[in-house]
């Protein structure tokens, strides 16, 4: 029979790939040596969101539900709407009709949050037709990326060019197209509102893409899309509101950046009904403006899967010369397989018309109208296509929602007071969560742990891989294993070193997290003082270099977008996270692989705050841990490419919050003087019936004290 300790002994034999050690690996815990470094994608420049963003349908219903609530609680936390803000009064302003044959425009006002107004224009059909509807359908509209947005006018140049290459079928349409959709939808028997982004048209207080790139803001997740988006969610809820809507019969379109805040709408709203997004699903470039980014909304998923996220509700794109270009062989088959597995095969729709640059022409518009008459009037198929009729625009500057009659509201507030207002009543709300009982434990680990989970790139995964190695070295009475893991599936690659003594005994392992990665566990050619009394207790340590760690350390810094760092943590997880999946990988070989039955985990120094926030998200996979905080606090955090950024943080609670979702284990942490760790964290521990399970010295203790008590 093979032991617990043999297995640890030979654990490498059919593993991964041999390691060539030679002359150039001159120290018992360097993994390449020399100039080589991992072949580890994050190591290198950053992805972009001119990146590839491939969407792999699901095999089974259940997988994709699984998958559909993890991406769908990503898209909430990502744009700052987890948990959903207080709904306030929209104390909407409805104001200035002007009459149209067959329809209605108003000029609309409301409150999304305290201080800051949304602004547009309702569509209204005039009267109700005999034995029609008691109530009609609606449709919200997003402009896009058009100069002034619902108040755009082409040039007469631009208008002929349209007409020329038969995009448009008149000048009018060529000159006004933003006026044709809510005109015609309205002809059609829909109520439409089409509203403002912001920084544009009325919405003019804080300037489009401007105010929200400082680290203040990503460590509270406040970004450009996230209020704009939740301006569609309060559009939606005053566009239900109305008398002569029916609440259950609402779509919503747009096109480029209009077409990005329909998906993103669909993906976390319930209440819509049908959805077209024109020339923004793609695998291609996902989004070139600050209102289209932000923190987390594409780590590890696209466009395409955010658009998914609608399914089975019926959904049609369009695609042009654009980035889109491809999307009917990159995108729309995988969405129409998914469709398909889910039983609603007819719910999805797209083409591309790529004789056209990015544009939502007459023939798209007509697709949507279409749309939108099968799925929100109930016409049939044959019935429901739509040539769009003539109409007379209005001059753009008697659509605007403020003149001299009815001016800007006073209490319209700027960026940085409206900033200011979010953070108070974010905090309030995440307040409310301390926990209190087991029940509100258990509701604090669902908000705020599925945060973490998202802001920190996942939980603890089941298995790692064993990239290639090991090779064994043998130091003073201690044996050496010099190894690169991973995430199972994954492309990271982690060198590490597992020790252990001659008494090992196969039960415990030690996951040492250091500044100085594996090089921390020998010096002089001897293990160092504060390891030898873990190895004497017959356990084995695993030291990985987490990413910008030792060998682990990129050959130059990688970049932060300058602009906005959601270009860049909006695509990418921020180093601080990675190197929590490289705890966690570290974690999950010391159970997979060494079969380990208990895995303790310490950081030291600068890397404690890291093994915390690793234990906060490791489930039941560590019974200790022992971290010193460093002093760390994230308020100190003031530049968006310091290392220890990471968005959210600030917003869910900071270190205290991490320490709290460790509840109740046994954790021992010290130099935290100044750091505020504690009324969340002692309210958790409590909550969990484990008072004394939380250890805290507020002094760095020394190494021994710590391994002391790790070691129980």
């Amino acid at each position: 029979m093979i032991t617990r300790r043999d297995a640890l002994a030979l654990w490498f034999a059919g593993l991964g790939s041999p390691l060539a050690f030679g002359e150039d690996t001159p120290g018992p815990t360097t993994v390449f040596g020399g100039d080589r470094r991992p072949t580890d994608p994050r190591l290198g420049a950053p992805k972009t969101l001119n990146g590839n963003f491939p969407f792999a349908v699901p095999k089974t219903r259940e997988e994709w539900e699984a998958r559909k609530k993890a991406v769908r609680e990503q898209v909430m936390v990502a744009t700052g709407l987890w948990p959903m803000p207080e709904k306030t009064p929209l104390n909407a302003t409805v104001h200035g009709n002007i009459q149209r044959d067959g329809y209605t425009i108003a000029k609309v006002f409301f409150r999304s949050t305290p201080g800051h107004l949304v602004t547009g224009n309702l569509y209204r059909p005039t009267g109700r037709p005999a034995g029609g509807p008691a109530k009609y359908p609606a449709v919200l509209f997003a402009h896009g990326h058009w100069a002034n947005g619902r108040l755009h006018e082409a040039t007469e140049q631009q208008a002929n060019a349209s007409v020329k290459e038969g995009g448009e079928p008149d000048l009018v349409r060529g000159r006004y197209f933003m006026q044709a959709i809510p005109a015609t939808l309205a002809k059609l028997g829909f109520v439409v509102f089409q509203y403002d982004m912001l920084g544009v048209a009325d919405s003019t207080t804080i300037p489009h893409g401007a105010g929200f790139s400082a680290a203040a803001a990503e460590l509270r997740l406040q970004s450009a899309m996230g209020l704009q988006t939740w301006n569609s969610v309060r559009a939606l809820d005053f566009l239900a509101a109305q008398d002569d809507v029916d609440a259950t019969k609402i779509g919503m379109t747009g096109a480029s950046g209009g077409g990005t805040q329909t998906f993103m709408l669909a993906a976390l709203d319930d209440r819509l009904a049908a959805a077209f997004p024109a020339v923004m699903v793609s695998t291609a470039m996902q989004g070139g403006c600050v209102c289209e980014n932000c923190s987390y909304l594409r780590v590890n998923t696209g466009n395409v899967e955010l658009a998914a996220l609608f399914a089975p509700k019926p959904m049609a794109l369009s695609g042009a010369n654009d980035w889109t270009k491809e999307i009917m062989t990159k995108g729309a088959p995988e969405l129409r397989a998914l469709y398909t597995l889910l039983g609603q095969p007819d719910h999805f729709a797209a083409r591309a018309w790529l004789e056209y640059g990015h544009q939502y022409n007459v023939h798209a518009r007509q697709m949507m109208y279409a749309w939108f008459r099968r799925h929100l009037q109930g016409a049939a198929e044959a019935e429901a296509a739509t040539v769009e009729p003539t109409y007379r625009p209005v001059p753009p500057a008697e659509l605007r929602v403020f003149d001299a009659a009815t001016p800007r509201p006073a209490d319209d507030l700027d960026v940085t007071q409206l900033r200011a207002s979010m953070a108070k009543s974010s905090d309030e709300q995440i307040g409310k969560l301390t926990p209190t009982n087991a029940a509100a434990l258990g509701e604090y680990r669902r908000v705020v742990g599925t945060a973490f989970r998202v802001m920190l790139g996942g939980t603890l995964p089941a298995a790692a891989a064993v990239r290639s190695g090991p090779a064994e070295t043998k130091i003073d009475g201690a044996t050496i294993h010099r190894a690169v893991l991973g995430r199972v599936g994954g492309t990271d690659a982690v060198p590490a070193v597992g020790m252990f003594g001659p008494t090992f005994r196969g039960e415990t392992v030690v996951v040492w997290v250091h500044p100085n990665g594996k090089a921390s566990l020998v010096a002089d050619g001897r293990p160092v003082a504060a390891v030898a009394p873990v190895l004497a207790a017959g356990c084995a340590v695993v030291a990985p270099d987490v990413l910008g760690v030792g060998e682990a350390t990129p050959p130059k810094p990688v970049p932060v977008d300058n602009r906005f760092a959601g270009y860049t943590f909006g695509y990418n997880l921020p180093r601080l996270a990675e190197q929590v999946q490289d705890v966690l990988t570290s974690i999950a070989f010391a159970r997979s692989v060494l079969k380990a039955r208990r895995v303790l985990l310490v950081g030291w120094g600068a890397m404690g705050p890291a093994a915390v926030l690793a234990r906060a998200v490791a489930g039941d996979g560590v019974v200790r841990t022992a971290a010193d905080l460093n002093g760390f606090r994230f308020d100190s955090v003031t530049e968006t490419n310091h290392p220890m950024l990471l968005p959210g943080a600030l917003k869910y609670g900071g270190m205290g919050a991490a320490l709290a979702l460790c509840a109740p284990t046994d954790v021992y942490v010290h130099n935290h003087s100044g750091t505020g760790i504690g009324r969340v964290a002692e309210a958790a521990y409590e909550a969990a019936g484990g008072k004394e399970k939380l250890v805290r010295h507020g002094d760095r203790q020394d190494d021994a004290a710590v391994v002391r008590w790790l070691l129980g």
